[in-house]
């Protein structure tokens, strides 16, 4: 069964998209980048800020399809620039203190809304 996930608490999608699908046991989060929920903007800062500001989003997806951020199983970030590894690892890890979820990290010319980062998760269900 596929269940499409929608939620104001995260920024809606900017394209033909949804936030996230659960299918089975599984949620699959479209990335999210550093826009806040409540005004679409994309936040002040650099990338600590904007790091913080997608994991939220993530959260908050995540939450809206019955699961959470203890539930993820793999990450993809994208980054503007690798220079940015450390401190959005840095953030990161903050969320993610107890048994990291599988990870890879790549650095891509450009992003949405020239943002410095993006992320996207599959994580399990709190049903399993």
């Amino acid at each position: 069964m596929r269940t499409v996930i929608r939620t104001p608490n995260a920024p809606p999608a900017i394209g033909p998209y949804s936030q996230a699908i659960v299918n089975g046991e599984f949620v699959f989060c479209s990335g999210q980048i550093p826009l806040d929920p409540t005004t679409g903007e994309v936040v002040a800062g650099g990338i600590q800020e904007q790091t913080h500001q997608v994991l939220k989003n993530l959260r908050a997806v995540l939450e809206a399809a019955g699961s959470g951020l203890e539930h993820v199983v793999k990450t993809t970030v994208f980054l503007k620039s690798m220079n940015d590894f450390a401190a959005m690892n840095a953030v990161y890890a903050t969320y993610f203190a107890d048994a990291p979820p599988a990870r890879s990290t790549v650095e891509v010319a450009r992003l949405p809304r020239d943002v410095l980062v993006e992320i996207e998760c599959i994580a399990r269900t709190k049903l399993v």
